[in-house]
């Protein structure tokens, strides 16, 4: 995902559950911030009770690739009534990731003509919750289908409130992390007695590794790819700065609350590992992917998503969560949540089956898990199933360090934010500016968007 793009190459297998009843497509999506004003009805998209009649429970989401076959088969099954339910009747929009998919989101709820249920970035909800863009869950609806709070880890959880009210129950956690190649890593010394990546626990120790795979592969260390790219260098800062314990906070109409000189701290990491002889500084994403899987370095900084590709290489692989180097442990991460977009009336048998249908969707997350990502909901981690799956299970714990973007309505994935924060980090990287000024750089794009009015609040 160069920015988040959908897990791909997941074989459909012999997919022995019915598809969804209706299955759309809609491309070439609205882009503009602008739109985010707009309170016309949605072209081209009937609304969920004339699509399909009132039964029929009305779905978008953004996956597609091998996260669509996967959202399939698990649709597939609620529908057929998994484990002794009764079953859907689903009518499932597919739209394309990015600014589109949620300037159509937005359009829909303001123009009356919202499905019933819908997929979001947990960063998102920030820019869309304060306007009445989505509904409230009722959490004593949920609990009467077995999903709790408690059955979250309170990281991810702490995000899914506005003003203390939940607008998103979450479907999983998708966390920045490190592949690497087991044997480079064996030979580098860098695997516990277990097998696994052993602990580093220093900026120090992060840059020894670096150079003992470099020596073990003949090639390069670590790859990170990042040239061009809207979201990779973010990703990498903000874990970084999270394990710092600083604050990253940015209150509405500013001035931001960074702690600069942990920011320079991180940068400079950043510029020393990726030095350009140890570790290549000048790589895309695609680049740094590609290198890998040839077993041109022996550890890749990417998201869990890529794990259905890794998996194709032949490489021996491993992953772990990003490894801890300053204070405290945390990760970057985002999470794929479902939402109830705004409806002014909804209907009470619709809005129950909408709760159900969430309730029912993550307990198939097993099948979710096959991709990489990690459930968010706990009960399907104590599965001796998911505890077989590897290297997924070895970076469950990532979630109890989740780290997500700053709840502003112009962060969260597919950002401008996240492509502001990126160029002076990318600048740094290549050696054209400095870490302080790249700081200084990110502070004055942050104040920058702090100044803006949200649109829809």
């Amino acid at each position: 995902m160069s920015s988040h793009l959908p897990a791909q190459g997941v074989p459909a297998g012999s997919d022995p559950v019915p598809r969804p009843s209706r299955r759309r497509l809609l491309r070439n999506a609205m882009a503009g911030a602008g739109a985010l004003l707009a309170t016309g009805p949605l072209s081209g998209c009937a609304s969920p009770a004339s699509a399909s009649g009132a039964s029929s429970l009305s779905v978008w989401d953004l996956f597609q690739g091998g996260d669509g076959m996967l959202m399939d088969d698990m649709i597939g099954a609620v529908s057929k009534g998994a484990g002794g339910a009764k079953g859907f009747e689903v009518d499932r929009t597919i739209l394309d990731w990015g600014p589109s998919y949620y300037t159509k989101l937005a359009m829909s709820a303001a123009g009356g003509r919202a499905s019933d249920v819908a997929a979001m970035h947990l960063s998102r909800l920030a820019g869309y919750a304060p306007g009445g863009l989505v509904d409230a869950f009722d959490l004593d609806l949920l609990a009467e289908y077995g999903v709790t709070e408690k059955d979250f880890t309170p990281a991810v959880w702490s995000r899914t409130r506005h003003e203390g009210t939940v607008y998103a129950i979450p479907l999983d956690v998708h966390p920045f992390i490190v592949f690497y190649d087991r044997k480079a890593a064996e030979k580098a010394g860098l695997l516990d007695t277990s097998g696994e990546l052993a602990p580093m626990g220093s900026p120090e120790a992060l840059l020894e590794a670096g150079k003992a795979l470099a020596e073990a592969t003949g090639e390069a260390g670590i790859l990170f790819g990042h040239v061009t790219d809207t979201a990779q260098n973010w990703r990498l800062f903000a874990g970084l700065y999270a394990q710092t314990g600083a604050a990253f906070d940015l209150p509405d109409g500013g001035p931001p609350k960074i702690d600069v000189d942990a920011a320079v701290r991180v940068v400079t990491l950043m510029t020393r590992l990726f030095d350009g002889r140890t570790n290549p500084n000048n790589l895309d994403y695609n680049g740094a992917l590609a290198a890998f899987t040839n077993g041109r370095g022996g550890m890749a900084m990417l998201g869990e998503w890529e794990l259905p590709t890794l998996k194709k290489s032949g490489v021996e692989l491993g992953a772990a969560p990003f490894p801890q180097v300053f204070d405290k442990p945390a990760v970057y991460t985002d999470s794929h949540s479902f939402v109830l977009p705004h409806q002014d009336s909804p209907d009470p048998a619709r809005r129950r089956e909408a709760h159900r249908y969430v309730a029912q969707i993550l307990k198939q997350s097993l099948t979710w898990a096959s991709a990489g990502h990690i459930p968010a909901y706990q009960p399907v981690l104590a599965e001796p199933e998911y505890a077989a799956l590897k290297p997924q299970s070895s970076y469950a714990d990532a979630a109890k360090v989740a780290v997500l973007d700053p709840p502003n309505w112009f962060a969260g994935a597919g950002s401008n934010f996240q492509n502001r924060m990126c160029q002076p980090l990318q600048s740094a990287l290549l050696g054209n500016t400095t870490p302080e000024k790249a700081v200084r750089q990110m502070v004055r794009e942050a104040d920058t968007l702090l100044s803006q009015p949200n649109p829809v609040a």
